[in-house]
This record gives structure tokens, C-alpha cells and sequence, in this order.
């Protein structure tokens, strides 16, 4: 008789995220040209370094509207909800699977 009634979703796992994204992915192409270094240093004034809270990577905020434009995603917080569960964009954006994505309305607030 066949374990029709199997049940996965709680199973432990481990895995690797990159080899879970397929090599001819359009955000693997991207990633593959892309320089963000001068994205640092431009925003470099932005950030403090010695006080406050952390602050989010400026990449991931850039890429997290890219990804909104380049898949037709009507808003920043379908995006992020996006995010959540699109693995390709976890991969994107260097977040594990089980890594706190930024909230929609840190994205809004870009300089």
C-alpha cells in the first residue's frame, strides 16, 4: 500500500539554497554581472557605524526593488511576501531559509 497520507513538512533538512535554484535562473545571470561595490560607497554617508541600531544592507534593499520590477510584483509588500517563499529571491538577496527578510516599509524608506 502506498504512503498516501506522508507527511514532510516538518522534516528536518539539510540543504544547500544554491543547489536549489536552477544555474540558467535570470537572478543568476544578473548576479553574475554585477558589481555593488560602488552602491557602498555611495551610500556610505547614510549609515552610522557607531551608533543606533544595525542597519539593513543596502544591496539587499536595492535588489528587493529590482526583484519588484523585474517580476512585475505590484508593491514593496508583495515583495517582501514574495521573499518569504520564493527561494530564488531568498538566494538573490543572500538570506537563508530561515533569515528575517527586511520589512516592505525599511525598503520604502530609501534615501
Amino acid at each position: 500500500m502506498e504512503k498516501w497520507g506522508k507527511d514532510a513538512r516538518r522534516e528536518a533538512v539539510i540543504v544547500d539554497l544554491d543547489m536549489l535554484v536552477p544555474k540558467d535562473h535570470l537572478l543568476r545571470k544578473i548576479e553574475k554581472v554585477m558589481d555593488y561595490d560602488w552602491l557602498y560607497e555611495r551610500l556610505e554617508g547614510y549609515y552610522c557605524h557607531n551608533n543606533g541600531r544595525p542597519g539593513t544592507d543596502p544591496v539587499v534593499l536595492i535588489k528587493m526593488v529590482l526583484l519588484q520590477h523585474l517580476f512585475g510584483i505590484p508593491s514593496l509588500r508583495q515583495t517582501y511576501r514574495e521573499v518569504q517563499v520564493n527561494l530564488a529571491y531568498r538566494w538573490f538577496l543572500g538570506y537563508g531559509l530561515l533569515d528575517e527578510i527586511p520589512h516592505f516599509a525599511t525598503v520604502s524608506l530609501l534615501p
